[in-house]
């Protein structure tokens, strides 16, 4: 029979990590990162990619694989993880998934088809977003989709440059073409790892501070050298954004951290809403002591339910 696909979600600093390490050694699976930053080489502090040394002798998949010059896409990605997954699971291994990119996940287990891309029409609508801002075609987008206006952050620049070239593209909503709450496999089964938030606010503080004495900062302008400035999607992810306008002296060392801090908190929240919107998620309370144990047991019926169907 195949072996199931877990899928490790929630906040930023939640535990994830420790969460998935656990269940991939009592399962006898291998580690799949979802987080759509530590696929870029030399992004490890900032990220918090585990060292190789911490990894407890599990494979660990999808890290380290492009240059941060790169773009990166949701939809190339899922063909990446794809095909991992099956691997892992032809090997009769158990892919844990792990990481904070919500949509990276999605990607991977739901029904998720993605339209074409226009490389002459993302680069208008990018030339637009530059001179118009974020909110000016998010105003737009909610004019001809408003169910995916209401999904997207009016912030989120490049999210709406993608909803509006997907409707150009195929004179369909972009929503029509966003997820479906149904597992391309259903041997499929999320785990969540539940905090509070005042906790979870005082781990992500204890990160930022730790990722700034053990080199952030010379992280970046190593990146920096290496074409960080010019990436699409590497350089802006949280903190090293900061700690770029630090380096161009926008901002002191005092300020990029602190903002390094809110904008961590703010995206932990993000997370934390979409994942609570999918019901399909099984949490877990961070500091459980049978966190492990759930999870297990919930694998185990999960395999039970399905080979019961099977053999009917």
């Amino acid at each position: 029979m195949p072996r199931p696909v877990v899928a490790i979600v929630g906040a930023t600093a939640s535990g994830k990590t420790g969460l998935s390490l656990d269940l991939a050694e009592r399962l006898g699976g291998e580690v799949v990162n979802t987080d759509a930053m530590q696929v870029y080489r030399g992004m490890d502090v900032g990220t918090a990619k585990l060292p190789e040394a911490e990894r407890r002798g599990i494979p660990h998949h999808l890290l380290d694989l492009m240059e941060v010059t790169e773009a990166a896409s949701v939809a190339e990605f899922q063909g990446w993880a794809r095909e991992v997954v099956a691997d892992v699971r032809g090997r009769d291994r158990v892919p844990v998934l792990v990481g904070g990119s919500a949509l990276y996940t999605r990607a991977i287990l739901d029904r998720f088809e993605f339209p074409g891309t226009d490389e002459a029409l993302r680069g208008e609508l990018e030339a637009e977003l530059e001179r118009v801002g974020s909110a000016a075609l998010h105003a737009r987008l909610a004019g001809v989709d408003s169910e995916a206006a209401a999904r997207i952050q009016p912030d989120n620049g490049r999210r709406v440059v993608r909803a509006l070239e997907v409707v150009t593209l195929t004179g369909r909503p972009f929503s029509a073409s966003l997820p479906r709450l149904e597992y391309a496999d259903p041997r499929t089964l999320q785990v969540g790892v539940d905090i509070d938030r005042p906790t979870l606010d005082e781990r992500i503080a204890r990160r930022v501070e730790e990722m700034f004495e053990h080199g952030f900062v010379e992280e970046v302008e190593a990146l920096l050298a290496r074409g960080l400035a010019e990436g699409r999607t590497a350089n802006r992810a949280i903190g090293y954004r900061e700690v770029m306008g630090h380096l161009a002296g926008d901002r002191t060392l005092e300020q990029a951290r602190e903002q390094t801090i809110v904008a961590t908190r703010r995206f932990a929240r993000r997370q934390d809403a979409w994942f609570r919107k999918d019901p399909r998620v099984l949490w877990v309370a961070h500091d459980d002591p049978d966190r492990v144990e759930v999870a297990l047991a919930a694998v185990a019926g999960l395999a039970a339910e399905h080979d019961q169907a099977d053999c009917r």
